[in-house]
């Protein structure tokens, strides 16, 4: 659906957003590492210049990082073969450091193997060129008003067909807006107001591409609501609430949806809640009917749900359950497997990734694990992966380039492979 997108002369980026190209979670290829440790599997470890807790981005062979240092905003440019910089670039004034786990750089860029676009807590948003020369740049709270978020902002803009779109979801006035991707030029600007109280008004989710009735839509989830909009102008289509009943005045969102087919995942209520909503019949007018399934017995408050096939893979990160991975069936929410990961006062902010037959989940000390076989009855926990930097806090998400894996952790960039080259 996206190759369109995502394209320059035949190249096309192996991971060019957060959640990868169809923003589920899911490498293509096999044959990655199930075991490494510091001192075997590693290709390279790349020390960063700065803090962040962005996931790589990727456009053929380079990755691209945001990170703040010396009281900017980055974006750097990163050899994968080598495990070196190519190029850095500033790009505004570093705004983080308002929570532990967060920092100005907490979006991740996105690729269109072109140009790479990033966004930061400032509300500067940039576009820059493979050759690390920005094309332009604009500051959102500059044209449209102060960020009122109580934390770091966690939402990374999204790739339309023309448009780099940006989600603000917040305490005061929230809206979506479009540019051109070449020229920078605002395409379309809508309000998303909803009557969320307090810090549930604000999110850090990431809005989604989706098809609704075929054509390119966007659906945005936070403040108490679903959203869905038409890409090409941002009008709103369809709205659904009754995520938060009781009015609860914290319920902030931080872990994204997840869509499949006409189905999007949505975790809410700080991860207590799933909730699996029929984007088609939504649109159609449908209201709570379009609602497929609901479990208030499962849910994400940080990490987001990987989808694959049939199958929604959940990581739970509360107190109660804290490292339950679980495999539910998408048309219906019925758990497939349930598997309990070692209990440790660590918690989980990243989000898993499901490779050829095998779920990799990372800790906040960059442990990872990996499950597997996931074709099996029961999948086993075949492998725990530590690093040297167990520093607090790991959050950027692991991806795939080529057969290996990047790890991102506070202070370096790791490349792991299940063989050296």
């Amino acid at each position: 659906m996206l190759a369109s997108f995502f394209n320059l002369q035949g190249e096309e980026p192996s991971w060019p957003q957060w959640r990868g190209e169809a923003q589920r979670g899911v490498a293509s290829g096999s044959g990655f590492p199930i075991e490494w440790s510091e001192s075997s599997n590693v290709l390279w470890k790349l020390k960063l210049p700065g803090t962040g807790g962005s996931t790589p981005v990727l456009a053929g062979k380079i990755a691209f990082l945001t990170f703040g240092a010396d009281g900017n905003n980055n974006l750097a440019a990163i050899d994968t073969a080598e495990g070196k910089f190519i190029w850095k670039v500033s790009l505004g004034t570093d705004r983080g450091n308002k929570h532990r786990k967060g920092g100005g750089s907490n979006p991740s860029a996105v690729s269109d193997g072109q140009f790479v676009f990033a966004y930061f807590r400032s509300g500067d948003l940039a576009c820059v060129n493979r050759d690390g020369q920005v094309i332009w740049q604009t500051n959102l709270q500059d044209r449209y008003g102060e960020d009122t978020l109580w934390w770091d902002l966690g939402t990374s803009p999204l790739l339309t067909e023309n448009a780099i779109v940006v989600a603000v979801m917040q305490s005061g006035p929230s809206y979506l807006v479009a540019f051109d991707k070449q020229t920078g030029d605002e395409l379309w600007r809508t309000d998303r107001i909803t009557d969320a109280p307090k810090e549930a008004a604000q999110s850090y989710a990431t809005p989604l591409n989706v098809r609704i009735n075929g054509k390119s839509g966007i659906a945005v989830m936070g403040a108490d609501h679903l959203t869905l909009h038409w890409a090409d102008s941002g009008e709103e289509i369809a709205r659904l609430g009754g995520f938060n009943p009781r009015g609860e005045e914290f319920f902030r969102s931080i872990a994204s949806p997840v869509a499949k087919g006409e189905l999007i995942v949505c975790p809410y209520s700080r991860g207590e809640t799933i909730t699996t909503v029929n984007m088609t019949q939504l649109a159609a007018g449908k209201g709570k009917d379009a609602i497929v399934w609901f479990r208030d017995d499962l849910g994400s408050d940080v990490p987001t749900p990987a989808a694959k096939d049939d199958k929604v893979y959940v990581v739970g990160d509360g107190k109660m359950n804290r490292g339950l991975v679980s495999c539910v069936d998408l048309e219906t929410g019925t758990a497939i497997w349930e598997l309990q990961l070692p209990k440790s006062r660590h918690g989980f902010s990243s989000s898993p990734l499901i490779t050829d037959n095998h779920l990799y989940v990372t800790q906040e000390n960059a442990t990872t694990f990996v499950i597997g076989p996931l074709d099996a009855e029961q999948p086993t926990l075949l492998a725990t992966n530590s690093v040297a930097d167990e520093e607090p806090f790991t959050v950027a998400s692991p991806v795939p380039v080529a057969d290996s894996l990047l790890i991102r952790t506070p202070q370096h960039l790791y490349r792991v492979s299940r063989q050296l080259e």
